[in-house]
């Protein structure tokens, strides 16, 4: 394994400052696509689907418990799999508390197409209790892209979408497949996601988790 080279304080400070300029560049450019995203057109989401959870049958304007946005994760678990795609759950356990979503107007969803059965040991096993809804019976994995055919087989894909409510319309927003989910997991990744973006709901400041009301 090759180590970094060994230099002074002064000269580790001075390469730290040309490093940190690269980053405020990056860290802009992150700002302006932001801003872009959240710029994008939306379509309405016409279908009627149907997912089965831990309270039985829902449909998609359900999964937002009543909130305007409602982020989904795509995670891999296909009808016949025993268990759930370990990057999906390592991605899955980077999320946390969604106290810090719900308290800005968005809920968060994962959503498989294995069947509810089967998902309910595994999100046990892993000690998760964020809401997980199988899609088995419905298309929503083939319209949102998370299923798809490839060389004449079925391929599950890892993703991430963003939908937006206004009363009983709901609006597809943004997605992301694959590679496009390094770096998220994190509450700010999430909102940047979204069409409103991380404008807070009543306070500019985080609270811990059991203070929101």
């Amino acid at each position: 394994m090759s180590l970094p080279e060994i230099v002074s304080r002064e000269q580790w400070r001075a390469a730290r400052e040309e490093l940190l300029r690269k980053e405020e560049a990056v860290r802009r450019a992150h700002q302006v696509l932001g801003a872009e995203r959240r710029g994008l057109p939306m379509v309405e989401v016409d279908p009627e689907y149907v997912f089965e959870g831990g309270d039985g049958k829902a449909t998609l304007l359900d999964l937002f418990e009543e909130r305007a946005q409602l982020v989904v994760h795509h995670f891999m678990f296909a009808p016949e799999w025993e268990a759930g795609c370990p990057c999906c759950a390592a991605f899955l356990d980077q999320v946390g508390h969604l106290a810090h979503l719900r308290a800005r107007n968005t809920s968060f969803a994962a959503v498989s197409r294995a069947p509810f059965t089967r998902i309910l040991p595994f999100k046990a096993r892993m000690g998760w209790a964020m809401p997980w809804y199988s899609s088995a019976h419905s298309d929503f994995n083939a319209d949102f892209e998370a299923t798809v055919e490839s060389g004449g087989k079925t391929v599950e894909r890892p993703g991430v979408s963003c939908f937006l409510r206004d009363r009983d319309r709901v609006f597809h927003t943004y997605s992301v497949y694959d590679d496009g989910l390094d770096g998220l997991g994190t509450l700010a990744g999430l909102l940047d996601l979204t069409a409103l973006g991380r404008s807070p709901v009543g306070s500019d400041h985080l609270r811990l988790h059991d203070e929101y009301e």
